[in-house]
C-alpha cells in the first residue's frame, strides 16, 4: 500500500525537483550510498543538519513536515467532526435500532394477541409495556389499535384517546422507523404491526426515543473527543516533527538512481493487480488507467489525459466514475459485463481526484442468478404442494395449478383434463379430446380457448405429441417453429401478436394413467423456456396430478354415496288425508349423511311421520339409513304403536351391531316416530335418542311438547321405550327435524331452539311456507351436519264420514247391524259397493260375535277409500288360510281378502281391530268380483 500511495503522490503532484528522474545505473547500495553522503571529501563527518532545516521550504524534509503538519491538523479536525457527526449518527441509529428493537419484541410477545383480544386489553398490555419500556431504555412503549385507539402509552392520559399518525404501512403489515413529532416531542419512531395467528394485522406498536435524549447523548461525548483530538494532535505534530528530522537526516544519500528504481517497483506492482485501477482528476478526466481496467472498460490507447465522458463508454458506467462522489460495490454495467464499482477521492494523498477500482462479478452474478432461480424453484413447489388440493373438487384443483404456476413460472397456464375425470370416472385409453378447465394469466378476450371448451386434439400438435410419448414438449420459440400452429390453426396469429413466444406442453399422469394436459406459456417479458424448465415443469405438473386424481377418485365415491342416498330417501310423501305435509332434506358440507324422514299411511285413515338420523357420512351412513327406513316401513305395515315399533327397531340395531358377519357396525342411530289418528286428533310420539317435535298451535304459539327419550338404537338393552299421547286441534303443525337442525360446533342448542321457536311462530302458514322460513332462520348455506326436516299440519275427518254402531254378542244382531250401514252407504253415494261391503261386514261381525268378546264396536270410515273396522275385546288374531274340502266354514277371511284392497288386525290396550280398506274410484267400487268363482277358487280340483 506505501508502494501505491507513493505512486499516487508522484503522478498527482510530479516530481519535487519539476523534472522526472532518471533510471537508475549501477551503483552502491543506498544504505552505502547515504553512508557516502554523510563523509564528504577530507574525510571529516557532516554534521546533523539543525531543527531549523525542518521549517525551510526549499528542503524536501521542510515540505514534507508543514505539509504533514497540516494534514495532521486536516485530518485531527476531519476527525473530531467525523467522530461528531458519526456519534450523532450513532446515536440516532441506535435510537433506531433500540425503538425498533422494542417495538418488534413487544408485537410479537406471547400473549399479545390474547391480550389485544381481552375485555380490557389495557389494563393487561399497560404494566408490560412500562416495563418492557425500562428494559428496552426507550421513552415508551405504545400500542395503538387499528382504529387509532391508545391502549397502552408511556403516558396514561394518552390511553384511550384517539391519533392520526403515519401508521397506515404498519396496518399493512410492514414495519418502519421514522423521525416523527409525538405526544413527547420529536422523536426518533419505530412502529411494528401486531398479527394473529393467520398473519391479519390486529394493531400497531410503537416505541419512541426523543431526539432531546439522543442530543444528550452526543453532547456527553464532545469533552472527550476535543480532549483526544487535542491529545492527538500534539502527538502527531511532535511524530511528525521526528519524522521529518528522521527524514532530513535519511534523504541526504537518496539519488534519483533510488527515485528509478522505486518508480519501476511501484509500475510492476500496480500493472501486476488483477483489479482494474483508474484515476481521475479533479476535472473529470483521466490520469491513469492499468491494464486490467483497460481490458474490463475496453479503452483506446490515448485514454489517459481525455475526460472520462469522452472515452466512449456506456452512461451508465461514465458517470459514476466522473462523479467524484464515493461509492463502495456498486454494480454496474459496462457491455455485457457486471461491474463492482468503488470510489475513493485521492485526497489527502494528493490532487483533488478519484481512485476507481474496478471488479468483474459477472461470473458471480450468474452463480447467484442460479442459486436464486434454484431457490424460488423449490419455493414454488412447496407451495404448490401446500396450495394444490386443498379442496376435493377436481375442476378447483385445476384452477389451483394454473394460479400456483401463474406468473411465477409461467405468464399464462391452461389445464385440460379428460371428460371421465370431470365426471369422476376412470379415464380410458383413448384420448381424442379434453375439456379446458382452467386459464389463468389472461384477462378479457384472448386468443386461447376459454374454460369450458372443448379441445381436441390435431394429428402433429405438442399436445398429441406430449400424450403419444408421456413426456413434455417444448416448443421454445413458437416464431420459429410450426407445429404448435397444427392445434392453433384459427387463432396461431393473435397468439403471436399477443407476445406469447414460447410453451411447453406436459401430461397430467398419476399412477400411469393420463387425466390431463397442462400448458404453460410465457409472455413478451419473459425469457423463452429452455430444458431445465421442461424439467420443473414435468415435477410441478406430476404433483398437482396426484391432487386431481385424488379429486377425481373422491368425486367417484361422492357420486356413488350420493346415488346410493337418493335411491334410499323417500323421492315423494304419498297420498293421504290425515296432514298437509312438507319437507326438506340438506345434505352436509361432508357430503351425503345418514339422515332420513317417511311418510306412512296407516290403516284407519291414520299416517305414521318418522324422522330418523344416523351417525357419521358417507356410504356407511346412506346404507344404514336405507336398512333402518325398510325397517320402520316393515314394522309399521304391523300395525304397531310408535313404542313398540322403535322397540323392534332397537332390537334390530342391537343384533346388526353384534352380528359378526356385518362388516361394520351401526355406530350411532336415533329415529322420532308420531302417528296422528284424524279420527279423535290424537297424537301417538315415541323417541329413541331423537330431539321431540315441536308443536305449533292453530294461534301460532309454538311448543315442544315433553316426549319420554329413551336410548338410541341400539343401546337400550330391552328396555321398554315410553310414549306420549297429546290431543290436536285441527290445523296445527307439527314439525320433526334432525339434529343439525338445532346443533353444531359454533352453535348452542338453547340458542337455537329460541331461534327454531321464532321461525315456526305465526299463524296462516302452510307447511310449504314454515319449512322455507325454517331453513332460511337457521342454517348456513352448507351445514356442517345433514338436516331432514318434516313440517304436517293436522285434518280432522269429517264427523258425517263417520258411523259407528255397538254390536250384541247375539248372531241375530249382525243383520240389523248390516242393514244399517248398508243405508249409510246409500246417504254416502257409495251404493256400487254396498253388496260387497255388506258380504265383507258380515263376515267380520260374525267373527267377532262368535270367537270375540265385549264390547263389539263397527265403526265406517269414509275418506280416500272406505274403512271397515270390527272391534272386540279379545287379543286372539284371526289368520287367513285355505279350508279343507269337508270344512263347513274357514272361508271368510277368504272372501274378506278377495274383495278389499288390504285387510288386518290392530291390536289395542282393551282387545283388537279387524279392518279392511276398499279402494274408491270417483266415489264408485273397483269392478265386482263374480261370488261364484270366489267361492270356487276357494277349492282345487282335486276337491271334486
Amino acid at each position: 500500500m506505501s508502494n501505491l500511495l507513493g505512486l499516487l503522490r508522484h503522478r498527482l503532484l510530479g516530481s519535487t525537483t519539476g523534472s522526472s528522474l532518471p533510471p537508475r545505473g549501477p551503483g552502491p547500495e543506498p544504505h552505502q550510498e547515504q553512508q557516502e553522503h554523510a563523509r564528504p571529501a577530507g574525510g571529516k563527518t557532516r554534521r546533523p543538519q539543525r531543527l531549523s532545516s525542518l521549517l525551510s521550504v526549499r528542503s524536501v524534509a521542510g515540505e514534507v513536515f508543514l505539509l504533514q503538519l497540516a494534514v495532521v491538523v486536516l485530518l485531527v479536525a476531519a476527525a473530531v467532526v467525523a467522530l461528531v457527526v458519526q456519534a450523532r449518527s450513532s446515536a440516532m441509529l441506535d435510537a433506531r435500532h433500540r425503538t425498533l428493537a422494542a417495538a418488534g419484541t413487544f408485537a410479537e410477545s406471547p400473549g399479545i394477541v390474547a391480550a389485544l383480544r381481552s375485555e380490557h386489553p389495557s389494563a393487561v398490555l399497560q404494566p408490560s409495556a412500562e416495563a418492557a419500556r425500562k428494559i428496552a431504555g426507550v421513552d415508551g412503549i405504545n400500542v395503538y389499535g387499528l382504529d387509532g385507539i391508545t391502549l397502552a402509552h408511556s403516558d396514561q392520559r394518552q390511553i384511550g384517546k384517539r391519533v392520526v399518525g403515519p401508521f397506515a404501512q404498519a396496518a399493512a403489515g410492514k414495519s418502519f422507523t421514522e423521525t416523527f413529532a409525538g405526544s413527547l416531542g420529536q422523536s426518533v419512531v419505530s412502529v411494528v404491526p401486531v398479527k394473529d395467528a393467520e398473519g391479519k394485522v390486529i394493531a400497531v406498536v410503537s416505541s419512541p426515543v426523543t431526539v432531546q435524549n439522543v442530543q444528550g447523548m452526543v453532547n456527553g461525548q464532545l469533552p472527550v473527543v476535543l480532549g483526544t483530538a487535542a491529545a492527538v494532535l500534539a502527538l502527531s505534530a511532535g511524530g511528525t516533527a521526528l519524522v521529518s528530522r528522521r527524514l532530513l537526516r535519511r534523504t541526504h544519500g537518496l539519488g534519483p538512481a533510488e527515485m528509478t528504481s522505486m518508480y519501476e517497483h511501484h509500475d510492476a506492482v500496480l500493472h501486476a493487480v488483477r483489479e482494474g485501477v483508474l484515476i481521475v482528476g479533479g476535472g473529470g478526466r483521466l490520469l491513469l488507467a492499468n491494464d486490467e481496467a483497460r481490458r474490463l472498460l475496453d479503452l483506446p490507447a490515448d485514454a489517459e489525459g481525455r475526460p472520462v465522458t469522452d472515452l466512449g463508454l456506456e452512461e451508465a458506467i461514465a458517470d459514476p466514475i466522473a462523479s467524484g462522489r464515493s461509492a463502495t460495490d456498486e454494480l454496474h454495467m459496462a457491455a455485457e459485463r457486471l461491474l463492482a464499482v468503488n470510489i475513493r477521492p485521492t485526497a489527502p494523498y494528493g490532487k483533488a481526484g478519484t481512485v476507481v477500482t474496478l471488479r468483474d462479478t459477472t461470473e458471480l452474478m450468474a452463480l447467484s442468478g442460479r442459486a436464486e432461480m434454484a431457490r424460488e424453484r423449490l419455493k414454488l413447489l412447496y407451495d404448490a404442494g401446500v396450495q394444490v388440493g386443498t379442496t376435493l373438487n377436481v375442476e378447483r384443483t385445476a384452477e389451483e395449478l394454473a394460479e400456483v404456476a401463474a406468473p411465477r413460472f409461467a405468464d399464462v397456464v391452461t389445464v385440460d383434463l379428460l371428460e371421465p375425470v370431470l365426471r369422476g370416472e376412470e379415464p380410458s385409453e383413448a384420448h381424442a379430446e379434453m375439456r379446458r378447465t382452467a386459464v389463468v394469466g389472461l384477462e378479457g378476450d384472448h386468443p386461447l380457448s376459454p374454460a369450458g371448451e372443448l379441445i381436441r386434439f390435431a394429428p402433429g400438435g405438442p399436445m398429441a405429441a406430449g400424450l403419444a410419448g408421456g413426456h413434455a414438449v417444448l416448443e421454445a420459440d413458437l416464431h420459429a417453429t410450426h407445429r404448435w400452429r397444427a392445434q392453433h390453426q384459427a387463432n396461431a396469429r393473435q397468439i403471436l401478436d399477443r407476445g406469447i413466444h414460447s410453451l411447453i406442453v406436459v401430461p397430467l399422469r398419476a399412477r400411469g394413467v393420463v387425466l390431463g394436459m397442462a400448458g404453460y406459456w410465457r409472455g413478451p417479458d419473459s425469457p423463452p423456456f429452455d430444458e431445465e424448465d421442461v424439467s420443473f415443469a414435468e415435477e410441478l405438473t406430476a404433483r398437482a396430478a396426484v391432487s386431481v386424481d385424488n379429486a377425481r377418485r373422491y368425486t367417484r365415491e361422492h357420486t356413488m354415496a350420493v346415488t346410493l342416498q337418493r335411491s334410499l330417501l323417500p323421492r315423494g310423501v304419498p297420498e293421504q288425508s290425515a296432514v298437509e305435509v312438507a319437507h326438506r332434506y340438506l345434505a352436509a358440507q361432508a357430503g351425503v349423511g345418514g339422515d332420513w324422514f317417511d311418510v306412512i299411511p296407516l290403516p284407519g285413515t291414520r299416517v305414521a311421520l318418522v324422522v330418523g338420523d344416523v351417525v357419521g357420512h358417507g356410504l356407511h351412513a346412506a346404507a344404514t339409513m336405507g336398512r333402518l327406513r325398510t325397517a320402520v316401513y316393515n314394522f309399521s305395515t304391523l300395525d304397531l304403536p310408535p313404542d313398540e315399533l322403535l322397540s323392534h327397531l332397537d332390537e334390530l340395531v342391537a343384533h346388526i351391531d353384534t352380528d359378526e358377519q356385518e362388516w361394520q357396525g351401526i355406530t350411532g342411530a336415533t329415529c322420532l316416530c308420531a302417528i296422528y289418528d284424524p279420527v279423535s286428533g290424537q297424537v301417538t310420539a315415541a323417541t329413541a335418542g331423537h330431539p321431540g317435535p315441536a308443536l305449533v298451535h292453530p294461534d301460532g304459539t309454538v311448543s315442544f311438547p315433553e316426549v319420554p327419550v329413551s336410548p338410541p338404537l341400539g343401546l337400550g338393552a330391552g328396555m321398554p321405550m315410553e310414549s306420549v299421547t297429546l290431543t290436536l286441534p285441527e290445523g296445527s303443525r307439527l314439525a320433526l327435524f334432525t339434529d343439525g337442525l338445532i346443533e353444531g360446533r359454533d352453535r348452542d342448542p338453547d340458542v337455537s331452539l329460541a331461534a327454531l321457536r321464532t321461525a315456526l311462530s305465526g299463524p296462516s302458514r302452510t307447511p310449504e311456507e314454515t319449512c322455507i322460513a325454517v331453513i332460511d332462520a337457521m342454517l348456513p348455506a352448507r351445514p356442517s351436519d345433514d338436516v331432514a326436516l318434516l313440517v304436517a299440519r293436522t285434518r280432522l275427518l269429517d264427523p258425517a264420514r263417520i258411523a259407528e254402531w255397538d254390536v250384541a254378542p247375539d248372531p241375530a244382531a249382525v243383520s240389523p247391524v248390516r242393514n244399517a250401514c248398508a243405508r249409510r252407504l246409500v246417504e254416502w253415494g257409495l251404493e256400487d259397493i254396498s253388496f260387497t261391503t255388506e258380504l265383507i261386514l258380515s263376515e267380520l261381525i260374525t267373527n267377532a260375535v262368535r270367537y270375540g268378546t265385549e264390547p263389539i264396536r263397527v265403526r265406517l270410515l269414509y275418506d280416500r277409500c272406505l274403512v271397515c273396522e270390527v272391534s272386540d275385546g279379545s287379543s286372539t288374531s284371526p289368520h287367513l288360510r285355505r279350508a279343507a274340502d269337508t270344512d263347513e266354514g274357514g272361508r271368510g277371511l277368504f272372501l274378506v281378502a278377495q274383495f278389499a284392497e288390504r285387510w288386518g288386525t290392530r291390536y289395542t290396550a282393551r282387545g283388537k281391530i279387524i279392518w279392511s280398506e276398499q279402494t274408491l274410484h270417483e266415489g264408485a267400487a273397483p269392478p265386482a268380483i263374480d261370488l261364484g268363482e270366489a267361492l270356487l277358487s276357494a277349492w282345487d280340483d282335486e276337491g271334486f
